[in-house]
């Protein structure tokens, strides 16, 4: 490995304000590309859609779990799944490794329904299989959620991975969003989340159409064991 010029801490620095310059650029197109999402069109969705959760049968408007918006993520857990590293692995003990690298990724959900939005998993394994794995890589905190039908293959999820992301006027749903392939290695975060939503992080400084709910940054941030008990 070839090492990089060795410098004083302050061409160190000068170097990384040179740097910064370009990251403020790319914070700032990340912004308006947010932006631009929270004008894109709405899709009704007008199909009916079954899942199955660990409380049994459960439609697609469950699973909002009563919030405003939804964020699916298609986990490729199942009997025909084959995408496993070198150093093995195999159905039930073991679900997709991409998969479960973004699931290891998962910040905490209070947040996110904090900003009244749910996030779920769906996979087509049955739910005892869900659960067993959930408990074995300490993933208890995502919703996950049973594919019985033809969702995944109306939201382009039936051979890849992505998510999708929803929102509902009173019973009626609308898909807003959808990313996959490498857009899905910055997921996780709860920004990262927020930002792919209609609604986006509903804090003022957003440029987002007029009438969202918005309000000032910081305040609504809270303790994932604090916040209400409606969110």
């Amino acid at each position: 490995m070839n090492l990089p010029p060795i410098v004083s801490p302050q061409e160190w620095e000068a170097a990384r304000e040179q740097l910064l310059v370009k990251e403020k650029e790319l914070t700032r197109a990340r912004d308006a590309l947010a932006a631009e999402r929270r004008r894109m069109p709405w899709l009704a969705v007008e199909k009916s859609y079954r899942f199955e959760g660990p409380d049994g049968p459960a439609s697609l408007l469950d699973l909002f779990g009563g919030r405003r918006q939804l964020v699916v993520y298609r986990a490729f857990y199942e009997p025909d799944v084959t995408t496993f590293p070198a150093s093995g692995g195999a159905y039930p003990e073991r679900g997709c490794v991409g998969c479960s690298f973004v699931a290891d990724q998962v910040a905490h959900p209070a947040h996110l329904n904090a900003r009244d939005t749910t996030l779920v998993f769906a996979s087509r394994a049955p739910q005892a299989e869900i659960q067993g794995l959930k408990e074995r890589m300490g993933w208890q905190h995502i919703p996950w959620f049973t594919i019985t039908d033809d969702f995944d293959k109306d939201f382009g999820v039936d051979q890849w991975h992505g998510h999708n992301a929803f929102i509902r006027e009173g019973d009626r749903i609308f898909r807003t969003y959808f990313i996959d392939s490498r857009g899905d290695e910055a997921m996780g975060s709860t920004w990262s989340y927020l930002d792919i939503t209609a609604l986006g992080r509903q804090e003022q400084w957003e440029d987002s159409p007029e009438g969202w709910p918005q309000t000032p940054p910081y305040q609504w941030w809270n303790y994932h064991d604090a916040y209400s008990a409606k969110a």
